[in-house]
């Protein structure tokens, strides 16, 4: 019914986060989960590099606009879509 003192430091090991030599988590705040999905649709989403891109292919070919395609790519990708 009632929990010890040693209980209590048991079950905070078990819920805090990884701490390192200086005391600060060790845990990644900074990365998204991996199963985060886009917030948009991919023909609405990078609508500025995407109209470079396809600007830069009917001007001159896609073989021409390899950076523009990878722009998009990375654009994309950063709205989470998996390109």
């Amino acid at each position: 019914m009632f929990e010890t003192m040693s209980d209590n430091k048991q079950v905070g090991l078990l819920l805090s986060p990884e701490l390192s030599e200086n005391g600060h988590s060790t845990a990644n705040t900074s990365a998204p989960p991996a199963d985060v999905k886009p917030k948009k649709k991919i023909c609405c989403a990078c609508p500025d590099t995407k109209r470079l891109r396809d600007e830069c292919i009917v001007e001159h070919g896609e073989a021409a606009c390899t950076k523009w395609i990878e722009a998009h790519k990375q654009c994309l990708r950063a709205e989470g879509f998996n390109v």
